[in-house]
């Protein structure tokens, strides 16, 4: 280390309080000396030394003390601004004016109009520059305290007010070394900021490549997304980490600062821009209501929970299976419930939406007008492999909340569902479908609840998507599990299906299956390489076998689909909300649908997949399996039960289920490999 290094290392170490010391007893020498310096000049031997000395005291006694008060010496030195300079500015305006009128009620002859003068203006240049030197010597000194390798050469793309405090924001805190900004105005090119030069898109290439760009960071965080994508496309080609400032709303709440730098939110990939939500139906279901959200721990539950209670509403009844869920999303809402000052009764309630006395326990002590049932199991092979336990939950936890609903005279029910259950494969899509269709038929009957269900796709971000799975994989080094080349799927942000969630059930007249505009189907192969690009890897394959990340395919899991649809059939229809339709579909009068209900729940209580799968296929049309029995209790009592030629509970031969049973088995070895796991409820 130099002697420099040295010396700031030295002073970014002491203590806050030695550094205020340090100040204080430096300001107190400066400050005698000006005064003294002021009053020799200006008036020679005209006053005495007793005059002299009462000057000086009384400058260093109110200029420290107005200091103090004006805050200038609790500002850390690396990180001054201009508010910094204005207060000093008014400190030294109101010393110079005090000083010297204060000295001649004691007898001294002064002109106050010359001696404040000239003492406000050295006491200003010395401010200024008794902070912003240090400042400036700490700056660039600081940034030799990293190896000199892990020091980032940032481009920051945004020549505004957030890129500009970026940039200050690098500079104080050495995290990066901001080469050149990029911004889109033609107006600001070629101009100079903290003695970074601003420059045109349509130079990206050559900065990245002449000045060893490793990192971009995003600065405009009222850019729409489309315009996001845009520059994230353009961006793709380089081997560079992009990151991101927080968003607009984010900054103006206070929830986050510029300099809080994240990496690309993948909504930011699709380029689809939110739809400001509607307050009128915001608020039609919930605001001075006492709302229950079941699953309320579940990643579009919590999301629920969150917009439900700004929309104020007298009570919240969070009803989960999990207690560390449950825990999670309570101490949220009660911290959001105090910053905000919200007035309304948040009840936190462990119990399982199967449990019909419990639910109606609650739904009678509470008065629920208004329920929104997250509730489920949703990841695809999880569902299949125990699929007695999600058609319980899935299906007959929807018939027993609905019927307590009914009983209670709840005014608003509404399920989120999910795109799986149009032309569903699986045993998750179709246990859905079913609770749809039993929504559906309890609406003939009834006379004070409205029904309703929400189908979207996937949620970017939620507990099993592809996403966080994707993210580690990379973090890991690879490689990164894709089910198969050209499996796509609809994506929307965890906040966007909450809000059109609540926006649609606003919407209900009762038995509506409302599908929500999800935009265009995403590739997931092709997810996974922008992630890989955008987090400053390159890939790996044939082309370039020397790249960080591999992408590899581990074929189709059981039940999973190439693709998803979100209606049967074509007949739909909008609604107020331009990005909430109302589907028509047919569905199974109660009557017979109460039998096979029956039927269902003693096929699960005797454990009998083959008989409970036979139910859904006769149930829910058009349900065709892509798979056999994958159960793993079945398989597993399958595998020891004796083959007869009689048994006409199953005809699968040992055999046969041995090698579909090695079959999943395999394809979950070593993790699950990705595809968008499951409807992220």
């Amino acid at each position: 280390m130099t002697a420099k290094i040295k010396l700031a290392h030295h002073l970014m170490s002491l203590s806050r309080r030695s550094k205020q010391l340090i100040m204080l007893t430096v300001d107190f020498f400066a400050i005698s000396f000006f005064s003294f310096f002021s009053s020799r000049l200006l008036f020679g031997g005209v006053l005495s030394e007793s005059d002299y000395w009462l000057i000086s005291g009384l400058a260093v006694f109110l200029t420290l003390s107005i200091g103090l008060a004006f805050g200038l010496y609790v500002a850390i030195v690396r990180y001054v601004e201009a508010d910094f300079f204005y207060r000093a500015n008014m400190a030294a305006v109101l010393s110079a004016l005090l000083v010297p009128t204060i000295a001649i009620v004691f007898g001294a002859g002064i002109e106050v109009l010359k001696w404040g003068i000239l003492y406000w203006s050295l006491m200003l240049m010395y401010f200024c520059y008794s902070r912003y030197l240090p400042r400036s010597f700490l700056i660039r000194t600081m940034r030799v305290f990293q190896p000199e390798g892990r020091v980032d050469r940032v481009l920051v793309y945004g020549a505004g007010a957030a890129g500009a405090q970026l940039v200050d924001c690098l500079l104080a805190s050495g995290r990066g070394k901001p080469i050149a900004i990029v911004d889109d105005d033609k107006r600001l090119r070629g101009t100079v900021f903290k003695g970074i030069r601003v420059f045109g898109p349509n130079e990206i290439d050559k900065i990245i490549k002449t000045k060893s760009i490793s990192r971009v960071l995003l600065a405009i965080p009222s850019a729409s997304r489309a315009r996001r994508s845009e520059i994230l496309e353009s961006l793709e080609p380089y081997p560079i980490h992009v990151q991101t400032v927080p968003d607009f709303q984010d900054l103006i709440s206070g929830k986050a600062q510029v300099d809080d730098v994240r990496d690309i939110d993948l909504a930011d990939l699709m380029g689809r821009s939110a739809v400001p939500p509607d307050p009128e139906l915001m608020q039609a279901c919930i605001r001075g209501k006492t709302v229950l959200v079941s699953g309320a721990g579940g990643s579009v539950g919590f999301e629920l929970c969150r917009n439900i209670v700004r929309c104020k509403p007298v009570r919240l009844v969070l009803v989960e299976i999990s207690e560390s869920a449950l825990y999670s999303v309570n101490k949220e809402l009660n911290e959001i419930k105090l910053a905000e000052h919200l007035d309304l009764d948040i009840v936190p309630l462990l119990g399982n939406v199967c449990d019909g006395n419990r639910v109606a326990n609650i739904l009678r002590t509470y008065k629920v007008q208004t329920i929104y049932h997250a509730a489920a199991y949703k990841h695809v092979p999880m569902v299949e492999h125990n699929m007695l336990e999600g058609i319980r939950n899935n299906a007959l936890g929807t018939s027993t909340l609905a019927l307590a609903a009914m009983a209670a005279n709840v005014q608003s029910f509404v399920l989120i569902s999910t795109d799986k259950a149009v032309r569903p494969t699986n045993i998750m899509g179709a246990s859905k479908r079913f609770a749809e269709m039993i929504l559906q038929a309890l609406q003939v009957d009834s006379r004070y609840t409205r029904f309703s269900m929400v189908r979207f796709g996937n949620v970017l971000d939620s507990s099993g998507s592809v996403v966080p799975l994707f993210r580690e994989q990379i973090r890991r080094g690879g490689p990164i599990t894709v089910t198969h080349p050209e499996i796509i799927r609809y994506f929307m942000t965890i906040p966007e299906a909450a809000e059109l969630v609540i926006q649609a059930g606003s919407e209900a007249k009762g038995g509506d299956v409302f599908v929500l505009d999800m935009g265009q189907p995403i590739k997931i192969v092709d997810l996974a390489r922008r992630m890989v690009l955008l987090l400053g890897h390159t890939l790996r394959d044939t082309s370039n076998p020397s790249g960080d990340i591999e992408i590899v395919y581990s074929g189709l899991r059981p039940g999973e689909k190439l693709y998803e649809e979100l209606l049967v059939g074509d007949d739909v229809y909008g609604t107020s909300h331009p990005r909430i339709m109302r589907a028509k579909e047919g569905f199974m009068p109660l009557s017979l649908l109460n039998d096979n209900i029956k039927l269902l729940s003693q096929a699960i209580d005797r454990n009998d997949c083959s008989a409970a799968r036979d139910i859904l296929l006769r149930v829910v049309e058009p349900y065709e399996p892509s798979n056999t029995i994958d159960d793993y209790v079945w398989n597993e009592n399958e595998l020891i039960k004796p083959v007869r030629e009689d048994d006409n509970v199953t005809k699968l031969s040992v055999r046969r289920v041995s090698e579909d049973r090695a079959s999943s088995v395999s394809n979950i070895k070593g993790g699950l490999p990705a595809d968008d796991g499951g409807s992220d409820l």
